[in-house]
Order: C-alpha cells, then structure tokens, then sequence
C-alpha cells in the first residue's frame, strides 16, 4: 500500500420468499439469505423487528484481518445469560475459521485449506431471530468463497432462558413428534425439482445423523416453521438453497415446551429479554470532552490520522476514548453497521467526544465481490444506522480489506479512505509491537489503522499519543487532514 493513500459472511443476492402452503423454494441466484435482506428482521421472513440497543449488555464478538490475499470476518453475539449459546457459537465460528485458514489439516496457513484458491473469503455473520421473554434465537450467516457448492451455510441457534439451557433448532420440536414432523417434511420436499428420494433419505433418513440436517429452524412473524436447507444436502447442487415451511395449524401441535414458547415470542415479542443472567452489563459510555474546534493546519504543523475500524465495541471503545481525551487528540472511527446497531450510545460518544464518524459496511464484507445493489445496501444500512444514533450522516467509508474498483466507487458518493501505515494488529494482540510499529513508522499526514475491537489494540495507544505527541505531532481526523494539506 502506497503511502499517503488518501485517495478517494458476505452474501448473495435476495430474500427467501414464503410461497405456498407447506413448502417453497428458490432457485440458486435468489435463495441466500443475506444481511442485505430486511426480512431477516422485519418480520416478513424468519424472525421479528429486534431492537438490539435493548439487549443490554450484548457484546459482539469480532474479529478479521486486512489480508486482502485471505481476507476473513467472523461475528457473533454474546448475550448475558446466554453463556452456553455464546460457547457454542464460538466453537462452530472457531472451526469454520481453522477450516479456512487450513490449520484444521495442518501445515502453512492457507485460504480454503488449498493454496492458489481464486476470489478466497470467509465472512461469518449474524443476525437475531427473537429476544423476547426468556427466548433468544440467534442465526450465523457463513458464506465461503472456497466451498465446493455455493459457499452459504446457515445456522440458527436457540437459547431456553426457563431451563438455561442452549437448544439446537431440533429442540423445537418435541421428542415424541421428530418422526411425524420429518416424514412432514420429506412430503414437502417431494417432486421439488433437483430433489430426489435417495437425496432426501441420505440427509433425512438415519436418526442418528438427521439433526445435523435440521440446523436451521425458525418462526415466520405468523407463527409458521420454516426449515432452510444448505445447499447440496437435500437436493442436488443446481437445486440451490431450499426451503420447507410448514404452517402454524400443522406444526403447532409438534412443539416442544420450548418450540411453543419460542413460536408465542416471535409472533407477539415485548422487547425484553430476561434469560436470568448474572453478569454486570458494562457501564455505559460516557461521552469525553469535546476539545472543541480544531485550527490545526496539517500543511504546516505534522499532523497524524489515527483510525479505528471495525467497532464499536464495549468496552474497549469506551476506554478509548478516555485515552485520547487525556490528550486531546481526535480520531475517526470506521464502524460496522452491525455493531452500530448494537451499540449506538457508543457511536453518539464518539461523536460528541469530537471524534469523526465513518463507514465500513455493514458486515465487512469483500465489497468488490458484490453486485452494485450489495454494495449500496452495505454501505447505505451502516449510514443509516451512523444517522440514527448521531443525528449526521457519513462522509467518508473504508472498503474492508481496501478492496475497492471503479464499482464500488460508482455504488456510493462516500468518499474513500486507504490508509498508509498497517499496524497489523490483528495479527500480533501485543500492546507493545502495535506502539512500537506506529512510533517506528510514523511521518506526518499518515492514516495509520488501528482496530479498537482488540483490548490489545486499545492498550497500545496511550503510549502512541504520549510519544508522538512529545515529537510534536497533532491527532487529527481524516476529512481535517484532507481539508488543511
């Protein structure tokens, strides 16, 4: 990456329609779900309009690199009281990653677990199904460029706040009822086109192994159940993703306790989840004093651009910003749209604190591989988001991984932002490298990217501003710094 740059899990196209009484199905172009996709939370498909700045307390777990030769983002919730869901999440994301990286077979780290993989990404995201009562339900969207079929895999994941337990999504359905309930299900599947008997029997047929199949199951906003299949498990490849809903009259007598429950949260939520956790939500972030306006001028004094991506984050952000108020020094913060749903105290903090606010998509996806509808439904969800919690939309956006074409740069009038300086934080979580290769390497008007997900990351900035500030340099944002060279 030059310096000076300062020039200007994904997921495939469309919703999952309901159609039919007892089954649908979509062809391979339209049948990934998609964190592009409202439905997914406004009630028109699986699961309800969840407001996640109620759910206090919530931490996402993310992680990624800026290796566009690999380049991988992983999220997932962790919801107070919910701690066994949060394990097994992380276990399935912490498989999924060693499977891309290869280090599940051993040997030097490589995409896909091959090297040479064209176009190589692994995107792991989430979204909430219902937090309501003591119900959550929670669904992981993978999408892997190297997999052998379509590269999507979905997952949903069921948390029981009565019983504390975590639920597989055969859980909703009752134990004596999974017989009645798959043979319903195989009736749905009948004369499908790409789906044969021997297909159906091999996913569906073995008692002991069928569940593995049954891993996504979820209410409709009416109470139906809708049973999504990956591709090439029930159907052959060209078939693509499908999907069998079965109607509430039907389903409803099969569910278990929880089934019932989980059903009866969806299609009437309240809005508050009580799962009987025990941890202390995070105070909240308090917003810093803003130092007021900034008469910096960066074509004579030497000036720095720090930059933070990929949160907020609590409570690493919130220390954050205590640690450049101490110095009066600002920053801009890349945010993830998902992320900003969640935390959207933390994004008016920053922003009252004086720092700057900016776009990098809403799940951090490989923008480039998108269509141009993609990418404008990524970037404008994440300025939606940025707007609702600061009252100011975005002028400035990251691409992750500084993936960006003449595309991208058309999909949007956000001005882009590179960077010149990569403190590779995400590779080594050491406080002291992460100083060492900012203070080694600074010059001024640098954009130097940091992630303030990482408490490491966090930890070596105190140390960055003392340091830089004592050789006289000043902490401006991005769009200061563009505007006073």
């Amino acid at each position: 990456m030059p310096r000076h740059a300062l020039a200007p899990v994904l997921f495939l196209l469309g919703s999952l329609a309901l159609t039919g009484a007892c089954s649908t199905g979509s062809s391979p172009a339209d049948s990934a779900p998609s964190a592009d996709n409202p439905s997914r939370t406004r009630g028109n498909g699986t699961g309800t309009q969840v407001d996640l700045s109620k759910l206090k307390g919530v931490n996402i777990v993310s992680d990624s690199s800026t290796d566009r030769s690999c380049p991988w983002a992983t999220s997932y919730p962790d919801v107070p009281g919910a701690g066994a869901m949060t394990a097994a999440m992380k276990r399935d994301v912490e498989v999924r990653l060693a499977g891309f990286l290869g280090e599940d077979i051993g040997g030097p780290p490589s995409c896909g677990g091959a090297d040479g993989s064209e176009g190589p990404e692994l995107n792991v995201s989430f979204s909430f199904l219902v937090a309501s009562g003591d119900v959550l339900g929670v669904r992981l969207t993978t999408v892997d460029r190297t997999s052998n079929a379509d590269g999507i895999g979905t997952r949903t994941y069921w948390y029981d706040g009565a019983a504390k337990k975590y639920r597989p999504s055969p859980g909703l359905i009752a134990d004596g009822s999974r017989d009645t309930f798959v043979s319903a299900l195989k009736k749905g599947l009948e004369k499908r086109e790409g789906v044969t008997p021997e297909s159906v029997d091999a996913a569906l047929g073995d008692r002991e192994y069928r569940d593995s199949y049954l891993d996504d199951m979820a209410f409709t906003a009416d109470g139906d159940l809708r049973v999504d299949f990956d591709r090439d498990t029930v159907g052959l490849p060209p078939a693509g993703r499908i999907s069998v809903t079965l109607p509430r009259a039907i389903v409803t007598p099969w569910l278990s306790d929880f089934g019932s429950r989980a059903q009866a949260e969806t299609t009437d939520p309240d809005d508050k989840l009580d799962l009987g956790g025990t941890r202390t939500p995070a105070p909240a972030v308090a917003a810093q004093p803003d130092p007021g306006e900034d008469t910096t001028d960066c074509s004579k004094a030497k000036c720095i651009a720090l930059t933070f991506d990929d949160g907020p984050a609590a409570p690493e952000t919130g220390t954050l910003l205590k640690n450049l108020a101490q110095y009066k020094a600002r920053a801009t913060f890349f945010v993830v749209g998902q992320n900003v749903a969640t935390h959207p105290d933390i994004v008016r903090a920053e922003m009252k604190s004086g720092h700057e606010v900016a776009n990098h998509s809403w799940n951090h996806p490989v923008l480039t591989n998108l269509t141009p509808a993609q990418i404008r439904s990524q970037l404008e969800r994440t300025t939606t988001a940025i707007k609702d919690a600061t009252g100011k939309e975005p002028t400035l956006f990251r691409p992750p991984y500084g993936a960006i074409d003449d595309e991208v740069k058309a999909a949007t009038s956000l001005s882009p932002v590179l960077w010149d300086m990569d403190t590779l934080d995400w590779k080594t979580h050491d406080p002291a490298k992460v100083a060492r290769t900012v203070i080694s390497q600074a010059e001024p008007n640098d954009v130097v990217l940091i992630h303030d997900i990482h408490p490491t990351s966090v930890a070596a900035v105190p140390e960055i501003l003392r340091t830089l500030t004592a050789r006289g340099y000043h902490f401006v944002t991005v769009s200061h710094l563009r505007a006073t060279l």
